[in-house]
Parts: C-alpha cells; structure tokens; sequence
C-alpha cells in the first residue's frame, strides 16, 4: 500500500488477521481508496440525487440520515472538496451539531438506476454560510432546489474515497409520487408517534381508507430537511 492511501484501523486489521483476510484486504486498499476524489468520482456525484450521510458527537454516539435534491445538488468544489445545503426543517440541527463538536463525516452515494454501484466518501466537515461559499465558489447555482434557501452549507474535505460494489444494490426505478392513493397515511410528524390503529384508518363508503384525523399525508418539497 502506497504510503499516501489509508491505512486501515487497528480494528480493521485485528479483524482481518483474525479472519484471514489481510492480503485480499490490502489488494483492496491498493487498488480502490483514493486519497481524493478521480474525475469519474466526480462525475458520479455530479449525477446523484441523493446522499446517506453519518456523523457523531464529541461522545461518539452516531446519527445516521440521508439528504436529497436535484442531481448535483452536492457540488464538487475540487478532488478534494464537496459541500452540500443545509435547508430549514424541523430545527434540530442533529448532523449539523454534530459537526460543530466533531468533523468526521462519512457519505455514502449510491446509483440504484443506471450503473447500480455505491461510492464511498469519507472526510471532515465545517460550516459555512451561504453568502461565504457563494463569494468563493461563485458558480454553484442559486435555486437548486425552488422556493427553499440554504441556511449553512456543510463544506467537506475529501480524506479517503472508495468504491461500494454492485452486489446486491436493488434496481429502482425513479417515478412520481402517486397520488390519491387508497389509504392515507398520518402525517410524518405523527407517523412513528401516534397509536397503530390509527395507521389503518376507517373505510369510507367509497371503499377508500381515511386516516383518524381526516387530514392527507405531508410530504416534503425539493431539498432534504436538517435532521
């Protein structure tokens, strides 16, 4: 392994000497991690809508959440930059505070459409405003996502980047959300917080499903919220 690759965790490794693993794993590391993102990393990205992304606090304890937006909508500022917006949502800040307390970030994109293949990007991460990032990076469009405005952009500095193989990434294909569906589901505030029963709802004399309280389900507009 070149000297300017990762090196793997002493977990990593005692495992990989427990199981046997050591030469397929380091074959790997030569091969796969990059210390930077190649030109077709970055094409990739440029083509994906969505993102998996982990962070933890100064205590360790993970938060696991995914973010979305047109393709592109997280932007390769150079082979070793990405950032991404951070848009209003429910205020709890829990990626972005975590940030504040500890930088390391993982992401995880994933093409479930075209090349069915995953990319790994690891790095640390800082905030910025979007004023800071725009006088910098003038380019980056300013309605990627229509009627909703940054609050901060999460700015990170690519450590490792890596490939996630094909196997068994479902095939997804992208379509509409369907409307005026038969059973309508409670409201996200109240879908994992409200009673079971209530995740039925009564029928109607039309043969459709109405949720407890009457109200149709909310679903979010263009651009992933803050969580």
């Amino acid at each position: 392994m070149t000297p300017h690759d990762a090196a793997p965790s002493q977990g990593e490794r005692m495992l990989q000497n427990h199981l046997g693993t050591v030469e397929r794993a380091d074959a790997f590391y030569d091969r796969q991690v990059r210390p930077h993102l190649t030109a077709y990393m970055g094409d990739f990205i440029s083509r994906q809508s969505m993102v998996f992304l982990s962070t933890a606090d100064s205590r360790g304890q993970c938060d696991a959440t995914f973010r979305a937006g047109p393709p592109g909508f997280v932007s390769v500022l150079d082979d070793r930059t990405l950032a991404y917006p951070e848009y209003r949502g429910n205020g709890v800040m829990a990626s972005a505070g975590n940030i504040t307390e500890n930088p390391h970030i993982g992401l995880l994109f994933m093409d479930f459409t075209r090349d069915h293949i995953g990319l790994h990007v690891n790095g640390s991460a800082q905030l910025v405003g979007d004023q800071e990032l725009r006088t910098a990076h003038p380019w980056i469009p300013a309605d990627s996502a229509p009627g909703r405005y940054p609050v901060l952009w999460t700015l990170i500095s690519v450590h490792e980047a890596y490939v996630h193989c094909s196997k068994h990434i479902p095939h997804l294909e992208p379509a509409p959300r369907p409307l005026g569906l038969a059973r309508r589901r409670p409201k996200d505030a109240e879908y994992f917080t409200g009673a079971p029963a209530e995740h039925v709802g009564a029928e109607t004399g039309h043969g459709q499903h109405q949720h407890a309280h009457g109200h149709p389900s909310e679903h979010s507009s263009i651009g992933s919220h803050d969580r």
